[in-house]
């Protein structure tokens, strides 16, 4: 099996390539990015370099990948390339509503570059499954009227700002598609990653708070200073990602269009702390004021696209299941220490 993969070079679809790599020698990957490889990517594909290709595209223009992918034989897809307003372009930018300095990129990646992915896809002899990768940004601020309920994928759909619009309105694209051409398309709501190859790229200077706290815990141990304990969210660790989206890739049938891929459950800025304790016992938490606060947790919401999704619907059609965070968050933190060494990462702190 041949699996394209769109935005690979960044973060989260680089370690899905990998992972998908790892699996089984027979496997090969083919990348579709506007960038190429970084140091710390070809480093982390080395072990596999000989079954990845790369190619340099723009998936909102054909005419710059159709003919490269011809020879690879693609038979699966998963389309990851995406816009994200957040923390791009230049200070004076970054002061300004994200969403108003790259309204028309937003939509023209995120909706019209899943179009042109589809419908080439859709003419490919051979192709048994595309998976789109959405988000958690679909789903409203507020989500059950039970406090601290899973998120489920149907209802509470209702995104306010063009990122979550363009989102939603691929997802529904994607499974057009697949009702008109007899193909197998799924979509995949994430919520917020963090783990290997979180690191600055051309495209993405944004950290979820495990990468900040893990960074914090190891670059300068002590105590570690935040406006709240208290603060949730959902969080899961790239690698459990990408083994998500390889059980839907690789199951026989699916009944469903859209899945979340998460954790299924929140965990505290506190419980993250007392983790990094554990591998770092100079570390321990400290409640301060805001303007001091090396962790600020600005968003009093506990639920909805804050909280925790439900993964039954996943767990029952697949069989997958997350690791434990307590278990993944170590695992970065050793893998932080490593990439390290051998010079590949800076510190984001």
């Amino acid at each position: 099996m041949t699996l394209l993969i769109t935005g690979a070079t960044g973060f989260a679809m680089s370690v899905l390539a990998r992972v998908w790599l790892d699996a089984d020698p027979t496997r090969r990957a083919v990348i579709l990015d506007r960038a190429p490889l970084d140091v710390a990517a070809r480093a982390y594909f080395a072990p596999v370099a000989d079954r990845l290709s790369v190619v340099i595209g723009d998936v909102t223009d054909p005419s710059t990948w159709h003919a490269a992918l011809a020879p690879h034989g693609i038979t699966v897809v998963v389309h990851g390339a995406t816009i994200t307003p957040i923390s791009r372009g230049s200070v004076a930018e970054a002061a300004r509503e994200p969403e108003a300095v790259m309204p028309v990129e937003i939509m023209n990646v995120n909706l019209m570059g899943t179009v042109h992915l589809l419908d080439w896809a859709r003419q490919q002899p051979g192709m048994t499954r595309f998976v789109y990768v959405s988000s958690g940004a679909v789903y409203r601020h507020h989500g059950p009227d039970t406090a601290g309920a899973p998120l489920p994928e149907d209802g509470y759909v209702a995104p306010k700002r063009l990122y979550g619009i363009s989102k939603q309105a691929a997802e529904l694209v994607a499974e057009r598609f697949g009702v008109l051409f007899g193909l197998s398309t799924v979509s995949v709501r994430l919520s917020s990653v963090y783990g290997t190859m979180d690191r600055t790229t051309a495209s993405r200077d944004f950290r979820h708070l495990p990468n900040r706290i893990a960074h914090l815990a190891l670059d300068r141990p002590g105590p570690i200073r935040t406006n709240t304990l208290d603060g949730v969210g959902d969080y899961l660790h790239a690698e459990d990602v990408a083994h998500g989206i390889i059980a839907l890739l690789d199951a026989e049938s699916l009944t469903h269009a859209v899945y979340n891929i998460a954790l299924g459950r929140t965990v505290t800025i506190g419980d993250m702390i007392g983790w990094a304790a554990e591998k770092v016992p100079a570390v321990r938490a400290e409640v301060t004021a805001p303007a001091d606060a090396d962790i600020l947790q600005d968003s009093p919401s506990r639920d909805g696209m804050w909280g925790a999704y439900d993964i039954s619907r996943i767990v029952a059609d697949t069989g997958w299941r997350p690791r434990p965070m307590r278990e993944a968050f170590h695992a970065y933190m050793d893998w932080i220490v490593a990439d390290e060494r051998a010079g590949l990462s800076s510190s984001v702190v």
